[in-house]
C-alpha cells in the first residue's frame, strides 16, 4: 500500500520565492560584476577615441604612430620612416597625448 504525499501551497510558493530570489542575486552579479564595468571601458573607449587630435602618438594593432590627420571613422597615422598609413579608431588601443605624458591604456582599462 502506498501513501501520496500531498506538498502544501506554502512549500511550493516558498520555494518558488527562493528561486526568484537567486535568480536576482544573480542578475545582480552580473549587473555589478559584468556589464557595469565594460559599458564604463567602452565609455572611455569612445570618449578617448572622440579627443584624438593631431599630434598624438597611438598605437594601433600593435603599431605605432603620430596621428598625422582624424577623419570620421579613421585616422591617418604617420610612422617613424615617413610612411603614412589609415586605421580604424576603433582599432586604437593606447594614446600618449601630446600635450602631457599620461599612457592610457583602454584595453586594460587602468591609467598609468
Amino acid at each position: 500500500m502506498k501513501k501520496t504525499i500531498a506538498l502544501e501551497p506554502a512549500q511550493t510558493q516558498g520555494s518558488f520565492m527562493q528561486t526568484l530570489i537567486m535568480i536576482g542575486v544573480a542578475l545582480m552579479f552580473f549587473y555589478f560584476i559584468l556589464w557595469r564595468p565594460e559599458q564604463k571601458r567602452k565609455k572611455a573607449m569612445a570618449q578617448q577615441r572622440d579627443s584624438l587630435k593631431p599630434g598624438d602618438k597611438v598605437t594601433a594593432m600593435g603599431i605605432v604612430g603620430t596621428i598625422a590627420k582624424v577623419q570620421e571613422t579613421t585616422v591617418i597615422l604617420k610612422m617613424v620612416d615617413g610612411a603614412k598609413i589609415e586605421v580604424l579608431k576603433a582599432a586604437i588601443t593606447d594614446v600618449q597625448s601630446s600635450t602631457t605624458e599620461t599612457t592610457t591604456t583602454i584595453e586594460a582599462g587602468e591609467t598609468k
